[in-house]
Parts: structure tokens; C-alpha cells; sequence
């Protein structure tokens, strides 16, 4: 079971709910976390459950980065919209550079998402698993 964060900016937020349903039968498997308002779109449109955070302007940007940075998210799927400018840009640009740092995969658009979630369906993300046991402090 793999820790799944799904975020999207505001115009992408449909994209991102249909995207969940024509995958909700890989991400039922998995638990699955969420910024404020995508979570509880997710919700609202599928039998899934997502833990939400606030909202990415309200800080669940860095909520999500609190978990990449202690190598507990296994997957990041952030539609982000590359013609709006944000107002919490710098909180974004730091979620992305965690995610570098820590060998999160990511996927910022509908294209890239796809080839992930695919991969995952097929258990290609098996790797992450040795990563929780062999984490330092936990035993395992």
C-alpha cells in the first residue's frame, strides 16, 4: 500500500477529479492524501477515502512537503496550472524541490500521471516498500 498525494490547482481540478475516476480501481489500494478542496472533490465523485490537509494558498502545500521531507509519501500527482501565477509560488517551488531531494516520484501533468499510476497498477513501485523497511529510527 503506497502513500498518494493528489494535488491541483484550481483549473485543473476537474482534470484531477476525472483522472481519479478512471483510475479508482488502482487507487482504492492505496491511501490517499489531498490539499483541501481536490480532497473533498475526490470524495464527493468517488467511494474514496482521502485524508485532507488545507488548502495549498492555507499551507497544505507544506503539509505534504512535511511528509516527502521524512520519506513518507511514495507518489505525488500535482496538476499544476503553468498559465495562472500563484500566490503561494515559493511553497510549490519547495514541495517540488523535496520531492527531487528525497526521489519522490512526481507528476505535474495529465501525461505524466497516467504513465505513473499505470506503473503502479502494474506493481512497479514495489522499491518504495524497501525504502519504509530499511528507513532509519523505524523497525522493520
Amino acid at each position: 500500500m503506497m502513500d498518494i498525494a493528489l494535488i491541483a490547482h484550481d483549473r485543473k481540478k476537474d482534470e484531477m477529479v476525472n483522472f481519479v475516476i478512471a483510475y479508482e480501481h488502482v487507487f482504492k489500494l492505496h491511501r490517499l492524501y489531498a490539499t483541501g478542496t481536490t480532497g473533498q472533490r475526490i470524495m464527493d465523485n468517488t467511494g474514496l477515502q482521502v485524508h485532507r490537509f488545507m488548502s495549498g494558498p492555507l499551507g497544505g502545500d507544506q503539509q505534504i512537503g512535511a511528509l516527502v521531507a521524512d520519506n513518507t509519501m511514495d507518489l505525488i500527482i500535482f496538476l499544476r496550472d503553468p498559465l495562472m501565477a500563484q500566490p503561494h509560488e515559493p511553497d510549490i517551488s519547495a514541495l517540488l524541490r523535496l520531492c527531487d531531494v528525497q526521489g519522490i516520484p512526481l507528476a505535474t501533468n495529465i501525461a505524466t500521471a497516467e504513465l505513473l499510476v499505470r506503473a503502479l497498477d502494474r506493481g512497479e513501485f514495489a522499491w518504495r516498500e524497501l525504502v519504509h523497511k530499511y528507513k532509519p529510527g523505524l523497525d522493520g
